[in-house]
């Protein structure tokens, strides 16, 4: 084994997943080439390695690293790598360089104990001083603390999140109970803490803590994948499985959490057990808006017969009266049925009778779009419940059982993107008495979060539901609307003849991308005379592949918006965020009021203060939000995004890579949700052979939950 010690002075390929890194390294003779899995290591970090030289057939001599320190750095270079690598906020590359230029390997120390002399350095004043002072300040502990994390396999933006959290007892926290990391600080799984416990010597693989945060682990990560509880049997194989322990472990484990009211057990139906309540919660809630009295009288038939309702369909018609009639109704239907010209037509009626009405949709998009269709003033779920952060109180949704919503008629759009948690907040601001809307295509992907609520509400059999089949005449002069059909249907979409639906038949996944890239950065905007970035929307079933979303991000920020001196430029863990970048939101972030979806533009970055600005578009306009270094976490470039993401959402064009490559997702709902995303014009690119298996895989991945079954059980009590 050999050791030797140098700064990294760039990162060349690096695996998120599993930390596989390869990297340029300066040591005081020569510049060396170090690979191995170095969990994240950065630009300007200076490294203690541990490992032997290799000799690579292709790129010659390597240093294999076994292990690896990081350690404070000793050179002039590399304490100005350090300083302006990000690790402190508030000192970027250009004042990194003014400042070590001033004081040499005396650097940190200065820092630490005369801060007042950063006010010799050129540009430093004594505003950015004190504020350079306080961040050194609480980078002290972090600094002690992160060189403990790191050599457990932790980056610094998140060891940086862990101190956010816990404080000065951070690192005693960590090395008391690791998995404590992965219930309470977002961006730290259970696999990231189990390492952690692993490198801290926890070697029993039974340990009730490790059990516990394991099974409430593979519990959560189910609520991700969509569903609300999981068969205890089946669950318990697949935790043992994971784990490395018997089922009888894992049950023991599981009894416990049942004590502790982390988890519930309904039969043979295993919750965490804030799913259980609230499933149960929303049934009870509909139960009760569909017996209550409606708080107004409404139009009769005879007043009903005398509204302009001849333009309507027959469903349409029976929308408008079965709306008239109920406390809760469901409205269903595809592309060019007219759910939006239904509203419109129940906007009116409500409106004669002085009613109350209120819009709503999941997403900003979605409720402009809204607004934009009926002339009505609509909201975004969240804002309508006045969900958002109160001084002293914390965050929480200001329309509630004691606040309820100020309505005679909630109309929600686009619901089948309501999972279940938001619906029972939505329930929680319902009176009964309100009636209650939704209107969505049962047929599109599920929601993002865990349930499935529309397709449960109307399996039911309970709710009142009219689905509109009838499609308008001007709609079946788009190919977009009847391939759209016909694909639903499980037919192929017909390619020939159309002005608005292309297929590029290209076999090589690499092809595809060259093609997709050609298309989005030149042939389409020269066509439509559109902003490819603003008008153009790349989707794509699957994150990982040469065509899937991750890669045709990089491809087309490189055509779309390229490198420039006019464009400053901020990299986190690798990622490149650049000024004009369109980006998207992957996380809900309840202080910002963003959520996982939303899209926006890079208005500015600050390369030197590490932080950029992003405009989204809401309902009510264009709003800029601003995101410090260490919460680049919750962004994603967003010229390709994934189909789910797209829900709810319209773009005038959308392009699909087809290949066989994404033979997991290649799926029939998966397919129709991404052709009905766009307005006008869709273009696919890939194989005929990929096109024919998406369309004949009907097969819809089932979420385990039991709405609809509470519903049917709740049903003989009124």
């Amino acid at each position: 084994m050999s050791e030797i010690e140098g700064v990294v002075e760039r990162i060349t390929y690096q695996n998120e997943e599993n930390g596989f890194t390869v990297a340029r390294l300066k040591t005081e003779e020569e510049k060396i080439t170090i690979v191995g899995h170095l969990t994240n290591v950065r630009s300007g970090e200076s490294l203690k390695l541990t490992g032997q030289w290799i000799m690579h057939p292709t790129y010659g001599k390597q240093f294999k690293v076994e292990s690896f320190e990081v350690v404070p750095p000793m050179t002039i270079e590399g304490i100005q790598l350090y300083l302006g690598s990000g690790l402190i906020k508030g000192i970027g590359p250009v004042t990194a360089k003014k400042i070590v230029k001033t004081f040499g390997l005396s650097t940190l120390k200065m820092i630490e104990e005369h801060p007042e002399k950063l006010l010799e350095v050129e540009g430093i004043g004594p505003q950015k001083a004190e504020k350079i002072k306080k961040v050194f300040e609480e980078q002290k502990n972090v600094h002690q603390m992160m060189i403990f994390l790191r050599g457990v396999g932790i980056t610094p933006a998140l060891a940086l999140k862990i101190y956010q959290h816990y404080g000065e007892k951070a690192a005693e926290i960590v090395k008391e109970n690791p998995y404590r990391l992965a219930d309470e600080v977002f961006g730290v799984g259970f696999k990231t803490a189990d390492r952690i416990a692993g490198l801290l010597g926890r070697k029993d693989p039974a340990s009730p803590e490790r059990v516990s945060a394991g099974i409430l682990y593979f519990l959560r990560k189910s609520t991700e994948a969509g569903h609300v509880f999981m068969p205890q049997e089946e669950f318990a194989a697949q935790v043992g499985l994971e784990l490395g322990i018997t089922v009888e472990s894992v049950l023991t484990g599981i009894s416990s959490l049942i004590r502790q009211k982390e988890v519930y057990l309904d039969e043979e139906r295993l919750y965490l057990s804030v799913f259980y309540w609230t499933e149960r919660k929303v049934a009870e809630k509909l139960c009760s808006l569909l017996m209550a009295p409606h708080s107004k009288e409404l139009l009769l038939s005879k007043e009903l017969a005398e509204l302009k309702l001849s333009a309507l369909t027959f469903e349409q018609r029976l929308a408008v009266e079965k709306a008239n009639q109920e406390g809760v109704l469901l409205i269903t239907g595809g592309p060019g049925t007219g759910k939006t010209t239904t509203v419109r037509s129940l906007t009116q009626l409500f409106s004669l009778k002085e009613q109350r009405i209120v819009l709503a949709a999941p997403t900003g998009r979605a409720a402009k779009r809204l607004a934009e269709a009926t002339g009505e003033k609509a909201k975004t779920i969240h804002r309508l419940l006045e969900f958002g952060y109160t001084p002293g109180v914390g965050l929480k949704y200001g329309r509630n059982e004691e606040c309820p919503l100020e309505a005679d008629v909630v109309i929600i759009d686009e619901a089948s993107m309501i999972d279940l948690l938001l619906f029972h907040h939505l329930l929680k601001a319902i009176t009964p008495g309100t009636k209650l809307i939704l209107v969505g295509d049962q047929d599109q992907l599920p929601s993002v979060g865990a349930g499935s609520v529309l397709r449960d509400l109307i399996a039911s059999g309970v709710i009142p539901t009219v689905r509109l089949k009838t499609v308008f005449r001007q709609s079946k002069t788009s190919k977009i609307v009847t391939n759209a059909h016909r694909v639903n249907e499980g037919l192929m979409p017909e390619l020939k003849g159309a002005n608005d639906f292309y297929f590029i038949r290209e076999p090589e996944p690499a092809k595809i991308t060259e093609a997709i890239v050609r298309l989005v950065g030149v042939r389409l905007p020269r066509y439509l005379k559109c902003d490819p970035i603003e008008e153009i929307q790349v989707l794509s079933p699957m994150r990982k592949t040469v065509t899937g979303v991750e890669n045709l991000n990089l491809e087309l920020q490189r055509i779309l918006n390229p490198e420039s001196s006019s464009k400053p430029e901020l990299l986190y863990a690798e990622r490149l965020f650049r000024q004009g970048d369109k980006v998207m939101q992957i996380k809900n972030d309840y202080q910002k009021m963003i959520f996982n979806g939303d899209m926006g533009r890079i208005l500015k970055i600050d390369p030197e203060e590490e932080e950029l600005v992003v405009t989204f578009t809401e309902e009510k306009g264009e709003r800029l939000v601003t995101y410090e270094y260490e919460e680049l976490d919750e962004l994603v470039l967003a010229y390709a995004i994934s189909v789910h993401k797209s829900q709810g959402s319209e773009y005038p064009v959308i392009v699909l890579p087809v290949t066989t490559q994404h033979f997991l997702l290649l799926q029939r709902n998966l397919f129709y949700t991404a052709i009905t995303r766009a307005k006008k014009m869709v273009v696919l690119v890939g194989t005929k052979k990929a096109l024919a298996i998406a369309v004949k895989n009907n097969k819809i991945e089932k979420r385990n939950s039991w709405l609809d079954q509470l519903l049917k059980e709740l049903q003989g009590n009124f």
